[in-house]
């Protein structure tokens, strides 16, 4: 995830590239999106990767993969062979099951953590219930506010 964000600013079309892309799929203002879906693709991959603050960076990818299953994928279907949302649902459950059994002994939740009060945050059914709900609202509400999507353009016909 974290290179996926990493190339949108420096492969291709960098962030204007990206933020063109994004206003051809409805998320608009483009730039803000390209911006926010960037950092928040690097933050959440290196925050997962690390086991730091494991359920935030997991809600960062539901939030991620539910806009991108609405905007792009849904109506492909299920399969990702047909282009379908099936990758990003299993990316979103994966970083939820990460956030609900916790980063592990290698983590640095369980390094800064584990004797302290958000410990029932980090892991177990805490963090599961935080990736999930944080997860679900971030993505609900960045559609809900920002998502106009593309209206058909009328054939131009004699």
């Amino acid at each position: 995830m974290a290179a996926h964000g990493y190339i949108k600013f420096v492969g291709g079309g960098r962030i204007p590239g990206t933020a063109r892309w994004f206003d051809s799929i409805g998320m608009k203002p483009g730039v803000l999106h390209a911006r926010v879906a960037a950092t928040t693709e690097i933050a959440a991959g290196l925050g997962l990767a690390a086991g730091l603050l494991t359920p935030v960076p997991a809600a960062g990818f539901v939030a991620l993969m539910l806009v991108a299953a609405w905007t792009v994928h849904r109506q492909h279907g299920f399969f990702i062979v047909n282009s379908g949302w099936e990758y990003n649902l299993v990316l979103a459950v994966t970083a939820v099951a990460v956030a609900g059994t916790g980063a592990g002994r290698f983590s640095m939740d369980y390094l800064l953590l584990r004797d302290t009060a958000l410990w029932g945050f980090v892991q177990g059914w805490g963090g599961l219930i935080v990736a999930v709900a944080l997860g679900l609202v971030g993505g609900i509400g960045q559609l809900a506010i920002f998502y106009r999507p593309p209206t058909a353009q009328p054939s131009q016909s004699h």
